[in-house]
């Protein structure tokens, strides 16, 4: 479908399009828009204000979520200059920690459709839903609901978090959100809560499984590549049993990637770079215990395996390094049962049960935790943690907030102020022993928008781990001094268009290095990403 400019009333309901009381006197006579606005002309920054004024009024973060959401239906450019200029105030809210409340609660909270949902009832015409998209796509974030954030099968109320995903594209590394479509494949859900509820939005049924959905999601991507030639997929918040499938299936032929496991790895990596500027270690010489054995923890152990045979370390030596818990305790040889992700980390080791014996046992220099057990890092993990290291590594990047491991308070006071710490949510500085720690998160928003900039940038075929790498190593080189001596691992939120830039360059040079584009690298990688950044003005 071609899109057509609107005019009149369909103007000021075109979110793309909309300026609200910022349309001037000549704008309004020429674009029918006489009678449809209030007399005053009000600036983009004025608006700016008087959006935060309410926004700061409001009693909780689902309220501002709710107010936040309509605004992004209306006008799209004054709800990512708020982001944008507010990053630190917004983010938190628009994503990680309160989407994941806002999907809790979405059937009750659903305003305007947002993206395409997709169900098991559309199969075979697929290609005709995608069809009826008015726009330019150059990024799809997809998900199934199945495993959203830590709280599990949300079904169809998943949505709000490629929407909020997309947001962060725009806001965060400037790919403009005409480019950007989120898609829910609704293929039911087991969330009995859900199949109950009067207000649920998706489809009344058990999840479809097997070669049904396998076929489900290929008759999505084929379409989507077919629809939007050379679109960038990602895949958010799959089981994971699904997530390690797909991403194995199409990485090696289609533009494909999965954050849970890709980006996590990149942004967990480039903290343990940091914590290393601290410290002073080699990353070939630590010994890091996962709480977690799913996407999250396979993902950024195999990273770091490969960062550490980059340093020199052996492939078995660096294997050797990394150490999965999951439920059932350590993962190690002889355990019966273990999914084929987990076998390259069953290393020879007695059965362990849990997670503070494995600490004593194995000895390690970082804990990961990516399991979403909240307070699973007690004061008998972080002392112990304390007493074998004199500088450990603690990182609680599980999110929610509920689902944090410990909180930024008890990684610091239980190991006496000498953690190096990083955290899935937002915590407030730290104040101990006279000392101010200021913690930051390592959330996957440092480094997604940059790689999706980089490659729509660089037009590449396919994304590598190798871009996800170079990621990590230049958001590891954007982080400060003056931030290491505060605790800090990765650098301050309002830089973070600025990292996403530099991202993009790294991340378009692998393409250009490797082939995966189809013209030359231009003489300055940087301002051609820069470039292409959106920048939300009237």
């Amino acid at each position: 479908m071609q899109y057509q400019t609107p005019r009149g009333l369909a103007l000021l309901r075109d979110p793309l399009l909309n300026k609200g009381i910022a349309f001037t006197e000549q704008e309004r006579e020429a674009l029918g828009l006489r009678g449809f606005l209030p007399a005053a002309v009000m600036s983009m920054q004025a608006q700016v204000e008087r959006v935060l004024t309410w926004l700061r009024s409001l009693s909780s973060d689902l309220e501002k979520y709710i107010a936040l959401n309509a605004l992004h239906d209306r006008n799209e450019a004054l709800f990512f200059r708020i982001v944008c200029d507010h990053i630190d105030e917004i983010q938190p809210i628009i994503y990680t920690p309160t989407v994941g409340l806002a999907c809790q609660k979405y059937g009750l909270i659903f305003q305007r459709p947002r993206g395409l949902f997709i169900s098991a009832n559309d199969r075979g015409r697929i290609a005709d839903i995608l069809g009826n998209w008015p726009y330019a796509t150059k990024l799809i974030v997809v998900t199934d609901g199945e495993r959203i954030l830590g709280l599990g099968d949300l079904g169809a109320n998943g949505m709000g978090i490629p929407v909020g995903k997309l947001s962060l594209y725009s806001a965060c590394a400037g790919v403009h959100p005409e480019l950007c479509l989120p898609v829910m494949l609704d293929v039911g859900t087991n969330n009995e809560e859900f199949l109950k509820d009067p207000y649920y939005i998706g489809l009344r049924q058990k999840r479809m499984t097997g070669a049904a959905y396998d076929e489900f999601v290929d008759e999505f991507v084929t379409a989507a590549r077919a629809a939007f030639p050379g679109v960038l997929i990602q895949f958010e918040d799959f089981a994971n049993h699904s997530a390690f499938r797909l991403l194995h299936k199409y990485r090696d032929q289609a533009c494909v990637f999965n954050d849970d496991i890709q980006g996590t790895a990149a942004v967990a990596l480039a903290g343990l770079f940091s914590a290393l500027r601290v410290n002073g270690g080699k990353l070939r010489d630590q010994t890091i215990l996962f709480l977690g054995a799913g996407e999250a923890a396979t993902g950024i152990a195999d990273l770091v395996v490969s960062a550490m045979v980059a340093e020199g370390a052996s492939e078995d030596a660096a294997l050797r390094r990394n150490w999965l818990v999951d439920s059932k305790g350590l993962v190690a040889k002889g355990r019966t049962g273990l999914n084929a992700h987990k076998l390259r980390y069953a290393h020879d080791q007695a059965p362990i049960a849990d997670f503070l014996t494995a600490i004593r046992t194995l000895r390690p220099t970082a804990i990961i935790g990516v399991a979403a057990v909240g307070g699973a890092f007690t004061q008998d993990v972080l002392r112990t943690m304390a007493e074998i290291n004199e500088q450990p590594i603690v990182f609680a990047l599980s999110n929610p907030t509920s689902k944090a491991e410990c909180s930024a308070e008890e990684a610091y006071r239980h190991t006496g102020g000498r953690a190096i710490f990083a955290c899935g949510s937002p915590y407030d500085p730290v104040k101990l022993d006279g000392k101010t720690f200021v913690p930051r998160q390592g959330n996957n928003s440092y480094i997604f928008p940059g790689v999706g900039l980089g490659v729509i940038a660089s037009g590449a075929r396919l994304v590598t781990d190798e871009m996800f790498m170079a990621a990590a190593h230049m958001l590891a080189n954007c982080v400060t001094e003056a931030d290491l001596a505060q605790g800090s691992l990765y650098p301050a939120l309002p830089r973070i268009r600025e990292v996403s830039a530099q991202i993009g360059a790294a991340v378009a040079s692998v393409a250009y290095q490797n082939g995966l584009t189809n013209g030359p690298a231009p003489n300055d990688v940087l301002g051609l990403v820069q470039a292409q950044m959106y920048d939300p003005q009237y």
